[in-house]
């Protein structure tokens, strides 16, 4: 009951978020009509709409988000009509006749019965255009909700919260309408109020188009609510003994990853998913690199999938007189891209004798979640077995997996006869895929061993003078950042990076916002500085919010990285940022040895996420 409360709460505070300036000109445009019949309508439909995309977002996952983003396009452009029939009265008029004078409807002033459906239905159109936004107490509702499951109790949650949200806009659309029957009576400018509204309305369908609700306006705003609402998260719903100890946990195992860039699992190079529970107790210690899989749960399986590329949906079970090798990949993973290679090439070279290969795309960072990413990423890459995308972490969980990438071998009575983490063991793995072939097919197989020579980021890694390791960028996994004075968490703040580093030291320089899992540079000339020992660097980054490419410039040790430049930089250092991905920045033809790294983005609203390395 008083988390009910607390989300009753959370929800009046968002008055003062940046993230419901959008939503303003939709409420105010109904300002001057009567609150029962105009504004409570507009409301309720709006709390409703948001509780009911935000309950789907639970249930379905990226199935809601796609949902969601065609109902904001609707909600767009019934919105700026809405806004040209308050500007242009005479377009009202005309638009009214095909549709039944809906035009008229959306516009006039007039408090009829059919207004307050119509006031509903604005309402719906401006919860679609809400619903995206999210603070710390709609983030923990939603968690813990794809923790253990939507409920009725989850819906109930986000009521409240809505509810609050509209508690907010009710007052101030009442002191609002005061104000416009105020000036009204003494200017006499109705037509000129209808007007100021739709130009307002208008204003609000292009931030919200282009972006602008959840990128300037959050920098602009000069009031955010998030330090008092995660305050009231810390002091009502506090962290668990259980949760804590399991984040320790992780930050221990990532810790001991670190560690030489020595991963915890041996003889290999994986990345442990720190930001997934772990589903078997501290796999930080877990046994060299391949091994019997006694440790997958016996009820692995593939219908946790969210969508599939280049195949139907497949089942183990239809698979079954079929060796199956599942690889646990995400496309930004630079130890993935590097097994790529192998995986690709088993795939040419035993799908005729009976090997089915399924990438499982499991996401770290948000824009992997994007089925549009990963499609273009699958697509660019040459995959052509197929690809489930398991944005929930269901079958993630359904094999006990915590490595990208993850290789399991399963054989022709579907059972999980071998597993590898990491790079490393190919000659191993294809004997395990030639082994399990043989058994199923009753004949020996001829040929050997595939031979590999991988270029650019897919090239191996120079793995024995690697002295650097994986480092993230967003303050929750952040370790070694030396800019003075440490992290503004989720604020604006201009940094100042040391003029000497020690090795593995990174520091901000310029305007950046640093989140829990990404940094966003705010000025022009920002830049990320490392001290880094190893022979390739790699840096994933995403253009900015509103798709905008963003050009930038590396140096070693303060020249152009000439011969030693990446396969995305030129020799000068210049570059461009045009999608999400890993950017790979550096490649030394030399002698290893410790470089300071430096990136200077030219334009803001560039994001950057991990650096690795190779």
């Amino acid at each position: 009951m008083f988390l009910l409360f607390l989300a009753y709460v959370g929800g009046i505070l968002t008055i003062l978020s940046p993230c419901i300036l959008p939503v303003l000109p939709f409420v105010f445009a109904r300002s001057d009509q009567p609150f029962r019949k105009s504004g409570l309508p507009l409301l309720v439909g709006m709390a409703v709409t948001f509780a009911l995309v935000a309950s789907l977002a639970t249930i379905g996952g990226g199935w809601a988000v796609r949902a969601n983003q065609y109902g904001r396009l609707a909600a767009l452009i019934v919105f700026g009509i809405f806004g040209l029939t308050l500007v242009f009265s005479s377009l009202a008029e005309r638009l009214s006749r095909p549709f039944v004078q809906l035009g008229n409807r959306l516009s006039n002033t007039s408090g009829s019965g059919s207004g307050v459906m119509n006031s509903f239905l604005l309402g719906v159109g401006t919860g679609l255009l809400w619903a995206p936004c999210a603070g710390p107490i709609l983030g923990l509702i939603l968690t813990g909700a794809a923790l253990s499951g939507a409920s009725a109790h989850t819906t109930l949650l986000l009521l409240a919260y809505a509810a609050g949200a509209a508690t907010s806009l009710a007052i101030a659309l009442l002191a609002g309408g005061r104000i416009f029957a105020a000036m009204k009576r003494s200017l006499g400018a109705e037509e000129w109020i209808r007007r100021v509204l739709g130009v307002a309305v208008l204003a609000g369908v292009i931030a919200v188009a282009f972006g602008l609700d959840r990128g300037i306006l959050t920098r602009l705003s000069l009031s955010s609510t998030a330090g008092l609402e995660q305050r009231l998260v810390d002091r009502f719903h506090p962290q668990t003994q259980a949760t804590a100890a399991n984040e320790q946990t992780m930050a221990a195992g990532n810790a001991m990853m670190a560690s030489g860039n020595q991963p915890a699992v041996s003889g290999s190079n994986a990345m442990m998913a720190g930001n997934q529970p772990a589903t078997s107790g501290n796999n930080a210690m877990m046994a060299a690199g391949g091994a019997p899989a006694a440790s997958v749960a016996p009820t692995a399986d593939l219908s946790g999938a969210t969508a599939w590329i280049n195949s139907q949906p497949l089942t183990l079970a239809a698979l079954h007189g079929k060796v199956v090798l599942i690889d646990f990949w995400t496309y930004s993973c630079i130890n993935c891209l590097r097994t790529l290679p192998y995986i690709k090439a088993w795939n040419e070279k035993y799908k005729n004798s009976g090997l089915i290969i399924i990438g499982v795309h499991t996401p770290e960072f948000p824009f992997e979640k994007d089925e549009a990413n990963v499609r273009k990423a699958v697509r660019d890459l040459g995959i052509t077995y197929p690809v489930a995308m398991d944005n929930d972490y269901r079958i993630w969980r359904a094999f006990n997996n915590e490595y990208w990438p993850a290789h399991y071998f399963i054989d022709a009575n579907g059972q999980v006869r071998y597993h590898h983490f990491g790079e490393g063991a190919y000659e191993e793995s294809e004997n395990w895929i030639r082994g399990l072939l043989e058994e199923a097919n009753h004949k020996p197989l001829p040929g050997s061993a595939t031979q590999i020579a991988a270029a650019g980021a897919e090239a191996e890694a120079d793995s024995g003078d690697v002295r650097s390791p994986e480092t993230y960028i967003g303050y929750h996994r952040a370790e070694n950042f030396a800019s003075p004075g440490g992290f503004n968490q989720n604020e604006p703040q201009v940094y100042e990076a040391p003029s000497e580093l020690k090795l593995n030291e990174w520091a901000f320089a310029g305007k950046w916002q640093d989140e829990r899992q990404i940094a966003t540079s705010l000025a022009p000339s920002s830049a990320i500085v490392y001290r880094f020992h190893a022979r390739d660097l790699h840096l994933v980054l995403g253009p900015s919010k509103a798709g905008r490419p963003i050009r930038f410039r590396v140096t070693i040790d303060g020249n152009a990285p000439g011969a030693d430049h990446g396969v995305d930089t030129d020799a000068n250092g210049y570059g461009t940022v045009t999608e999400d991905r890993l950017y790979q920045l550096v490649r030394q033809r030399g002698a290893i040895e410790d470089r300071t790294f430096r990136i200077e983005f030219l334009v803001p609203g560039v994001q950057a996420y991990s650096f690795t390395f190779g």
